[in-house]
């Protein structure tokens, strides 16, 4: 190599395997040590000399760029976007794409800067945990890109997620068939657009059904994951009541609201009925299995590259695309 890895470990107060992962984009480095990398290699100039090397290397493979859009890497620990993602790639590498992760970034540039260094054919953009303004940039230049969960509305960008008002619907009415007719919320925070997207959808399905909205019994955490659930839940029990029955937007929260309601002596489905969303394979080891909502994690993911590619050869026009959910019923509701 015309660069030296050593030397930039010994900068960075890293290993030299640490320094080749973060050049060769593995997703299972800390982003602060990440950063401060990156950093002290573009101080030492290494950067344009790895990019050229690399391009040199691939000169006959394509790019495609993976962003994870939010403050925030969602990145492949999410286990809904890990699927997806792993969709994508057996579908894009086919049509002779190699993928390229870029880390987060604050500054809405370095993403042009990133795709025109790479030379990236488009872009593959993942909604993170909040509303993301970095990406807009890149949502209205000439890359073609596709969003899943994150809506994109750029002259060559297109956007795929499942259809959040089926999902409402679908929840709503197993609870009202199942006899629950008291239906609260728990979700991720405000900045969150899918999190808004489900509840906003969760309350016009009740209303569509005649049904009581009750701002009381809809909790928000900080994120998606089983802890806010957890704490969601129960900040919920300390209502002066309690509804009959929660659907949580993504699964990871119907477990943690699961554990929660289960540790405080309600029993699930009896005393309070539960449902996610996603159907992701924790849903059907939970205590008790988990009634959900399931996406085509798959299709996504396929749907994603192939639309894509059809963008990037100017083979179609940006569209919105919605992905049919599908009702897992086991014992929580």
């Amino acid at each position: 190599m015309k660069y030296n890895l050593k030397e930039v470990a010994r900068l960075s107060g890293v290993s030299a395997s640490t320094v080749s992962k973060i050049i060769h984009n593995y997703n299972d480095v800390g982003e602060e040590t990440k950063q401060k990398v990156l950093s002290i290699m573009d101080e030492m100039g290494y950067t344009n000399k790895i990019i050229a090397s690399k391009t040199k290397k691939s000169k006959k493979f394509k790019n495609i760029a993976v962003i994870f859009a939010g403050n925030y890497d969602v990145g492949l620990n999410h286990v809904f976007f890990s699927d997806v993602v792993n969709s994508f790639k057996f579908q894009i590498e086919s049509l002779g794409y190699d993928m390229i992760f870029f880390p987060y970034s604050s500054n809405a540039n370095d993403y042009i800067a990133r795709c025109k260094s790479y030379k990236t054919e488009g872009c593959l953009i993942i909604g993170g945990n909040q509303k993301d303004t970095v990406t807009e940039l890149l949502n209205h230049s000439d890359i073609p890109c596709v969003g899943i969960d994150i809506s994109l509305t750029g002259e060559r960008s297109s956007f795929i997620m499942t259809d959040n008002k089926k999902i409402a619907i679908m929840a709503v009415e197993h609870f009202y068939l199942k006899g629950y007719k008291e239906i609260g919320f728990i979700g991720s925070h405000h900045k969150s657009e899918i999190s808004d997207l489900r509840e906003q959808h969760i309350i016009e399905a009740l209303n569509y059904f005649g049904l009581n909205v009750n701002h009381q019994w809809f909790l928000h955490g900080n994120d998606f994951t089983e802890a806010s659930g957890y704490q969601a839940m129960l900040e919920l029990i300390k209502q002066p009541t309690i509804p009959q029955s929660i659907f949580a937007a993504a699964d990871s929260l119907a477990i943690g609201a699961m554990k929660a309601a289960i540790e405080n002596e309600l029993r699930v489905p009896f005393d309070i009925a539960i449902i996610g969303c996603d159907d992701i394979e924790a849903a059907k080891f939970s205590n008790p299995p988990l009634t959900t909502i399931r996406q085509d994690k798959e299709k996504i993911g396929k749907l994603a590259a192939l639309f894509l590619n059809d963008l990037i050869h100017e083979l179609a026009v940006p569209v919105q695309i919605f992905v049919e959910p599908e009702l897992i019923v086991r014992s929580s509701c």
